[in-house]
């Protein structure tokens, strides 16, 4: 039996399932998909971060938190009778080491998750959430709850790439998988048949303003098109982090002076899937999920 089809990985309908609640549209969306389901999540809105609480918040239970006490957190998940928990979204910033709150329990397993922080942020995405699940919580990736999520396999704009945009799709892929090997990121892009920027710390969006910066650049000037490709790690852990874009990552693109974007097919999340795709169509870009790439 693989981790997907284990029992407790199936939501009864008497579940109780939490929500830690950061930026974007994902989180959003998971919770609304839960709604639809029949449950009345709790959600752990990083304070700072989940900026879009308020919209049905009737229909969910609200644990607002600041991002310096979260691992005081699941205690009280315990006592409120989690039986499940989706980490969705991102957050902005870290707060000083001085400011965090850290339970007992939390203090036991530090050599644990240093040891994890020092294989990269994957690494201790899986410690965490292996420390979430001894307590007694199965923790859900976003694509369990929300699956409609997913990106599909194919061209999803009306706009198709050219033989040219098929190589600079070929470049970024083959750069954003060499950087989730190591750990680094998620997303690369690609110019002419070669890719020009790598994803770091500063996250996609970082990288597409830093590509709109470089266009004037001695050795992009006068190239155009040019793509952005995201695909989870190779090692990715999938219930946390998986890749995603939205309206913001298209209107990013284009003005980045991008043709389009790409990212994996079954393994990467669009937010606001019509909108998003229906955005790219309005500015002329194309949408790709691609197969056959993990």
């Amino acid at each position: 039996m693989t981790r997907a089809e284990r029992p407790d990985r199936v939501l009864s309908p008497g579940a109780r399932v939490a929500v830690v609640a950061g930026s974007g549209g994902l989180p959003r969306d998971v919770v609304a998909a839960l709604i639809r389901q029949g449950h009345r999540p709790l959600v752990v809105a990083i304070e700072g971060d989940a900026d879009w609480i308020g919209e049905g918040a009737q229909s969910f239970d609200l644990m607002p938190t600041p991002p310096e006490r979260f691992a005081l957190v699941l205690p009280k998940l315990k006592r409120a009778g989690v039986t499940h928990l989706v980490l969705a979204g991102g957050v902005s910033g870290r707060p000083p080491l001085h400011r965090i709150r850290f339970g007992l329990d939390v203090f036991k397993m530090l050599p644990r998750l240093i040891r994890a922080y020092a294989k990269g942020d994957d690494g201790l995405l899986r410690a965490v959430i292996a420390y979430i699940e001894d307590n007694g919580i199965a923790v859900l990736g976003a694509h369990e709850i929300a699956p409609d999520l997913l990106a599909p396999a194919g061209v999803l704009s009306r706009v198709r790439p050219s033989a040219a945009d098929r190589r600079d799709i070929a470049a970024a892929h083959e750069a954003a998988h060499a950087i989730g090997v190591l750990d680094i990121g998620q997303a690369a892009i690609a110019v002419g048949g070669r890719a020009v920027a790598l994803e770091g710390i500063e996250g996609t969006a970082g990288l597409l303003e830093r590509m709109r910066d470089m266009r004037g650049h001695g050795r992009l000037a006068g190239r155009k098109r040019g793509v952005l490709v995201k695909c989870a790690k190779p090692q990715q852990e999938l219930r946390a982090d998986l890749p995603t874009i939205g309206l913001q990552t298209i209107e990013a693109a284009h003005a980045a002076g991008l043709a389009g974007v790409a990212v994996e097919a079954g393994r990467a999340l669009i937010i606001d899937y019509a909108a998003t795709v229906a955005r790219a169509d309005e500015l002329g870009l194309y949408l790709v999920g691609l197969e056959d790439v993990a």
